[in-house]
């Protein structure tokens, strides 16, 4: 089939990501004998220079790792909800969600503590080494790509006359950034500058000075200065000014932890993720549904996608009613082949736009208010199809809809590793003065309703989208592969995985970017993650390229389908290994014209 680049191949290393520099940057780091990790860390916090509007180091990052020989480990980036955050807080305050912008929206930042452990226990290199690219890059710019600028203008007014902290690093002399036009981040520099002095100062090897750094951003001028922002009011989607309530004793008392992947054999493959309290296990539900098998001549199908699309709407509906951190979450219930029957005799002919959570082990699903208000409106209503190429959507007052990075390592010693990094949004709350990079607002994915596994709830993670994923085939990692895009990330893996999974390998090696380029879809008939927490019941956003006969078919059968362009769906990376013969391959999206995949 015709793909827009070749599937990569090779035997040294090889990595994929959102942004050409952090993957060259990556690459750059195995070249000088670095390992996996060691690159990973470094793409990283490139990408929170080069992709500000999607990422930062305030914001979150799962990882799913898989060192040489060892196991699969999932590191979790996802910060908790501060212990002043109440849903009595937020109620009081005369809201009835918690807003998708400014500091009231902030968890504990998660992304730099997950980033420093995973280099501590599975790097080689410096903390300065791994930070280097991403200093330069800040200190004397990167050429910015077209969608920075757009998400500045989209925000203009809220920075000049609000955030004007944002302002001062987004709108130099008053001007957005321009396509190709060099971006710095003279705070951000100086404040990994300051880091690696102070941690250099503490002494001690490299584990050491990584702890020290660990210290600097939990404790020292990195958290006072975080703190006492929070602190401050700021305009946020409310349209009121809020402060918020992360505090000094929050930054000080998290770290990231490491716990064992959520798992699921399908047809000789093992799929690996993070825990219910992301979204990860959606991609197995929808996998247990497919387990009487499917038939690689069927992949575009208009049965495919309708079966996909209506699979979907189940797991997304279990998503709703029992994942979170809150409250146990019955998942070998919600995996078991018995329950998985039951919910796939519920797949008819024709598409449906009820909203069909499930009762694992004959428990009650429960819903927020607002989630049972989403299905209230007639099929089709609903807020416009957002693009699909995975950015944010931002409104006037810098509400966003997503979104995020993604990273794919693996070298010559067999370490694999995906990582989804994502939060602290230029648009997402204002620019902590002096440090450069704003806060996360992870926290709009929790429910102010009480009793539900994603209720607002100190000390617990709210439910993130962010889902990488990683492969086994024989007990031996063999695929790390994820995507941006929000509520859609596990829609889009699936499409992928069962197109690498299903079709021909090429050159000895699977056809990633043959399953990466293969025309995407996504439906939307679940509460969003995002604020205002909206659904489209009945909708499918299309690829053009999925052609005429697949879109009649699709409405034949009752969808309401919104043809997108062409290349609009996802934004995926991927790398690959052969256990047997050591051969490497990697793919990236081309949608969007940044993400790239480097390799030899």
């Amino acid at each position: 089939m015709f793909t827009t680049r070749p599937t990569l191949q090779g035997t040294f290393g090889m990595v994929s990501s959102t942004h050409w520099l952090a993957s060259q940057s990556a690459m750059s780091v195995l070249e000088r004998g670095g390992n996996a990790f060691d690159a990973a860390v470094t793409a990283g916090f490139v990408l929170h220079v080069v992709e500000p509007h999607l990422n930062g180091p305030a914001g979150d990052v799962p990882i799913i790792l898989a060192p040489a020989g060892g196991e699969v480990r999932v590191l979790c980036g996802q910060g908790p909800a501060p212990m002043g955050a109440t849903a009595a807080h937020y109620t009081g305050l005369g809201l009835d969600l918690v807003p998708g912008t400014g500091p009231l929206a902030a968890v504990v930042p998660g992304a730099f503590d997950a980033w420093l452990t995973l280099l501590r226990d599975h790097g080689t290199l410096d903390l300065a080494d791994v930070l280097d690219h991403a200093i330069g890059y800040a200190e004397r710019g990167h050429p910015a790509v077209e969608n920075v600028g757009r998400t500045v203008e989209a925000v203009r007014d809220l920075f000049t006359e609000e955030w004007t902290s944002s302002a001062e690093v987004y709108l130099p002399g008053g001007r957005a950034p321009a396509p190709g036009a060099l971006l710095r981040n003279p705070w951000l520099a100086a404040t990994w500058r300051r880091l690696l002095a102070e941690a250099g100062a503490a002494g001690g090897d490299r584990e050491a000075r990584i702890e020290a750094a660990r210290r600097v951003w939990r404790e020292g001028f990195i958290a006072e200065s975080i703190a006492a922002h929070a602190a401050r009011p700021a305009m946020d989607s409310s349209g009121r000014r809020h402060a918020g309530v992360l505090t000094g004793d929050d930054l000080a008392g998290w770290s990231a932890g490491y716990e064992a992947p959520v798992t699921y054999d399908w047809h000789g493959w093992t799929v690996c993720k993070a825990g219910p309290w992301s979204q990860g296990p959606v991609l197995l539900q929808q996998l247990a549904l497919l387990d009487d098998g499917i038939d690689a001549s069927a992949l575009g199908t208009p049965e495919y996608v309708h079966a996909l699309v209506e699979g979907g709407k189940l797991a997304m509906a279990d998503r709703e009613a029992w994942y979170g951190d809150a409250a146990p979450v019955p998942l070998p219930d919600l995996l078991s082949p018995a329950y998985s029957a039951e919910r796939r005799a519920l797949i008819g002919p024709t598409a449906s736009t009820a909203f069909r959570p499930g009762a694992p082990g004959g428990r009650t699903p429960e819903l927020a208010r607002r989630a049972r208000a989403a299905f209230d409106a007639p099929p089709g209503a609903g807020p416009a199809p957002a693009a699909g190429a995975g950015e944010p959507t931002v409104a006037h007052n810098g509400e966003t809809r997503g979104d995020t990075c993604h990273v794919d390592v693996v070298d010559r010693w067999g370490n694999m590793v995906s990582a989804t990094p994502s939060g602290g949004w230029l648009q997402s709350s204002p620019v902590v003065p002096g440090l450069g990079f704003p806060l996360g607002t992870r926290l709009q994915m929790t429910w102010l309703d009480p009793g539900l596994p994603s209720s607002l709830t100190p000390g617990r993670r709210p439910r993130t989208t962010l889902s990488p994923s990683l492969a086994l085939r024989g007990g031996e990692p063999v695929l790390a592969f994820g995507t941006p895009g929000g509520d859609q990330q596990d829609q889009w893996q699936l499409h992928f995985f069962l197109a690498a999974a299903l079709r021909p390998a090429v050159r000895g090696g699977p056809d990633l970017q043959g399953a990466i380029d293969a025309p995407n879809w996504h439906q939307e008939s679940f509460p969003g993650s995002f604020h205002p927490r909206a659904a489209t019941p009945g909708l499918v956003t299309v690829e053009s390229r999925i052609g005429e006969a697949a879109i009649a078919g699709l409405r034949r059968r009752g969808h309401t389908v919104h043809v997108a362009g062409p290349w609009s769906e996802g934004r995926l990376c991927a790398v690959a290994r052969d256990p047997e013969t050591g051969l490497l391959s990697a793919a990236a999206n081309p949608r969007g014209m940044q993400g790239y995949a480097v390799g030899r």
